[in-house]
């Protein structure tokens, strides 16, 4: 019998080539008007950008986001905003600057403007977390929600081939766990299972002709779609591996995604029948678990962990860290169960 509950975050999206340019108009519609603009070191010029759309709306750019947010550069972002008087944030970039932007929200209470210019999906989710002393911890906000999310596909146009294909993977495994997730509804899973579908036949082409607007519009619809999925139910053993390989081995993010999903996938594939045969018929393949792996392979992403730099020595310290804190997945997670996942991982078998 059906049974569910629908609960959805408040939240303002403007989707469209351009839409950029109502950035301003966004920050006065906040009653705003000094905002921090945040991005990484390697997108500045983006940064640098935004600033100059702002002119005088604009506080400074901090330009020092990294992956996995490490406390210490949480305290320089909060420091800086505090100093300048900022009244808001604005996040350009992907989950690690808008990861900054809820660390400073989150201590706070400084509204966030995210331009997404990857397939992360952070910006729709009420999600923060912070490393610190090589362990990551994660919770749930709305305080970090962004209140305005601008999509502007020309904004990713300069992301790599690469990236695009790990970044769009990345928001797959949203989608993905969002179909087996405990607190699952059909919206969420309607939403999910188009994210993947778009995924599936954008990705291709965004990979093949990076400059492809069409491809980059739908690829960014999906990580809409994945983002929604990611903030709106729960998430299960793929994510908090993924947490447990970056925050305690540094690893890559959407590298590190795009090698775990097939695994977790395949090991849960028993025990969440409905939500695998929903998986593999959005992309078009006979196994869920296969169908990833292919796609990833097919774009040329990474399907090894120890391609990343992971050592097999330190798999042992992987499951064990993994296993620390009960949390919810469709198949019971075991320690040896999760050691043998790695493994797979590591060498990048197919399933």
């Amino acid at each position: 019998m059906l049974s569910f509950v629908y609960q959805s975050w408040p939240a303002r999206v403007i989707f469209g080539a351009g839409c950029v340019e109502q950035l301003p108009s966004e920050i006065d519609r906040l009653g705003a008007g000094k905002a921090l603009v945040l991005s990484t070191p390697e997108q500045r010029a983006s940064g640098e950008d935004v600033v100059r759309r702002l002119g005088n709306r604009a506080a400074a750019l901090f330009d020092r986001a990294v992956m996995h947010v490490p406390v210490e550069t949480a305290h320089a972002a909060r420091d800086q905003a505090q100093r300048l008087g900022a009244d808001c944030c604005v996040a350009v970039g992907g989950g690690s600057t808008t990861g900054l932007a809820k660390a400073i929200a989150l201590v706070s209470d400084l509204p966030i403007i995210a331009i997404p210019t990857t397939y992360a999906g952070s910006e729709m989710t009420p999600i923060w977390g912070i490393t610190e002393a090589g362990r990551k911890t994660t919770g749930r906000d709305p305080r970090v929600l962004p209140k305005t999310v601008l999509y502007d596909p020309c904004l990713t146009i300069t992301m790599p081939a690469m990236l695009s294909a790990t970044s769009g993977i990345n928001s797959i495994a949203h989608c993905v766990e969002a179909l087996y997730a405990q607190d699952a509804n059909p919206i969420i899973s309607l939403m999910a299972e188009e994210g993947i579908r778009a995924f599936a036949d954008s990705l291709p082409a965004v990979v093949k002709e990076p400059g492809n607007l069409d491809a980059r519009s739908h690829a960014l619809y999906a990580a809409w779609l994945g983002g929604m999925a990611l903030g709106t139910v729960g998430m299960a053993l793929h994510h908090k591996l993924c947490h447990t390989l970056g925050g305690s081995f540094n690893l890559p993010h959407a590298e590190t995604h795009t090698v775990v999903l097939p695994h977790a996938v395949a090991y849960n594939s028993a025990a969440a029948p409905d939500a695998m045969a929903r998986i593999a018929q959005a992309l078009g393949a006979s196994t869920a678990a296969r169908g990833l792996y292919d796609l990833a392979a097919s774009l040329g992403a990474p399907t090894s962990l120890a391609a990343l730099g992971l050592k097999a020595a330190d798999l042992d310290s992987a499951a064990d860290i993994a296993v620390l804190n009960p949390y919810y997945n469709p198949r019971p997670v075991t320690r040896d169960g999760i050691r043998s996942l790695l493994q797979d991982a590591w060498e990048g078998r197919r399933p």
